[in-house]
């Protein structure tokens, strides 16, 4: 193959990932744990990308990283795919509808109640179909085991008592120990490779560069308004563990209790971002629209995905290699068997709790999970049936 073929073929792959993420940002309504059920529907099951362990790994890693777990996983899926470039224009295509969404009707939907409108409630719905099926064929492939499903059960039992930031890595820590432990003997060596077409130095680059942007900012930002801006959005996507919501307190500490935007500005920027599809970490989008116009929007959500961004693309080139270790594999099995227990956990609060109120509730959300995991109908049909469903439940 000449080089004018290989950059076309290069051009096909990252155009390929473009559209795909860019259908996931549009459809992909209902949360992080909602995003993974249809990153794992596009990804593994339909287009065979990779295979139910290498996701599972996936999830499992960035359950570690700081950030939005499920941007990190699109962003990982893109660099195996299509490199630097291919984590980028995935990273675009998830996350710029909901970014224009935001930015270009935040002074109409501020002005409209959207919390109970019966089309979102019928994309919670769709939610919940969409987390069933992920979590269906997630507990066949990974709790396989009597061991492993207790693994899931307690995880889910542990963080649903006791919700804070940092229950869900301790949860996986002590899973990681308890896999090691049972399984250390258990060695799987036909598993398919991660391919990261990225070398170690330039992921060394982007660790070395996260930790020096996390000194250096707080340093520089009293010599520009736009430093300072970036510095508050970045450190706070530097400190977020647990998922997206977790982002909130930090944004308001730095945002309202410092007077840049009112708390009313806030609070209907968080609905908005609830209304719309991708990830919640687009809220930044709002603030930095509020602020600063569309550059401040720019400015805003470049800084508060920069750090998950660095992260993954340092930490998968030595992921890979990591993994195929014995007593690695081990630890896997527990923190597999845990993501399946936290992603259980997130299904029934917040997922159902908010979603399935009414016996006609369910009676939908099973309806939308039969036609997507029986009658393998695509997740956007589901995403149109859920929303008009929701629209006729509120006027019965």
């Amino acid at each position: 193959m000449n080089s004018k073929q290989s950059i076309a073929k290069h051009l096909q792959i990252l155009t390929e990932i473009f559209l795909i993420s860019t259908k996931l940002g549009l459809t992909s309504f209902g949360g992080p744990v909602a995003h993974l059920g249809y990153f794992h529907n596009e990804y593994v099951q339909k287009r065979k990308w990779m295979d139910e362990r290498s996701y599972a790994d996936f999830v499992a890693l960035c359950q570690f990283l700081p950030g939005p777990a499920s941007s990190q996983v699109g962003i990982g899926i893109g660099l195996s795919r299509g490199g630097i470039l291919g984590a980028i224009v995935s990273w675009l295509g998830f996350t710029l509808p909901s970014v224009l969404a935001l930015v270009l009707f935040a002074s109409l939907l501020q002005q409209i109640d959207i919390a109970h409108a019966g089309w979102i409630h019928g994309l919670k719905l769709v939610a919940v179909a969409i987390v069933a099926h992920a979590l269906w064929g997630m507990v066949q492939k990974l709790t396989p085991d009597r061991s492993r499903a207790t693994i899931a059960v307690i995880a889910a039992a542990i963080v649903l008592l006791f919700q804070t930031a940092w229950i869900q890595i301790i949860v996986i820590l002590f899973a990681s120990i308890v896999g090691w432990l049972l399984y250390r003997e258990h060695t799987i060596t036909t598993e398919t490779e991660i391919s990261i077409p990225i070398s170690r130095k330039v992921a060394a680059l982007c660790l070395s560069l996260f930790f020096l942007l996390f000194i250096l900012l707080p340093i520089l930002r009293p010599f520009s308004h736009w430093i300072a801006m970036f510095d508050s959005f970045y450190r706070s996507g530097s400190l977020v563990f647990g998922g997206g919501h977790v982002v909130l307190p930090l944004l308001e500490n730095e945002f309202v209790s410092n007077g840049y935007i009112t708390k009313e500005q806030f609070l209907a920027g968080y609905g908005m971002t609830q209304a719309v599809p991708g990830p919640l970490f687009t809220f930044a989008a709002y603030i930095g629209a509020i602020m600063n116009g569309a550059a401040g929007a720019t400015i805003a959500t470049i800084a508060i995905f920069l750090p998950a961004f660095l992260l993954v693309v340092g930490v998968l080139p030595f992921w890979d290699a990591l993994r195929r270790k014995p007593y690695v594999q081990g630890a896997m099995f527990g923190i597999n068997a845990a993501v399946v227990g936290i992603l259980l956990a997130a299904f029934y609060h917040p997922i159902w709790t908010s979603s399935v109120i009414e016996p006609a509730d369910f009676v939908v959300a099973l309806l939308l999970f039969t036609m997507l995991a029986f009658w393998k109908m695509p997740p956007g049909v589901i995403v149109i049936i859920g929303a008009i469903s929701g629209m006729i439940l509120s006027v019965l």
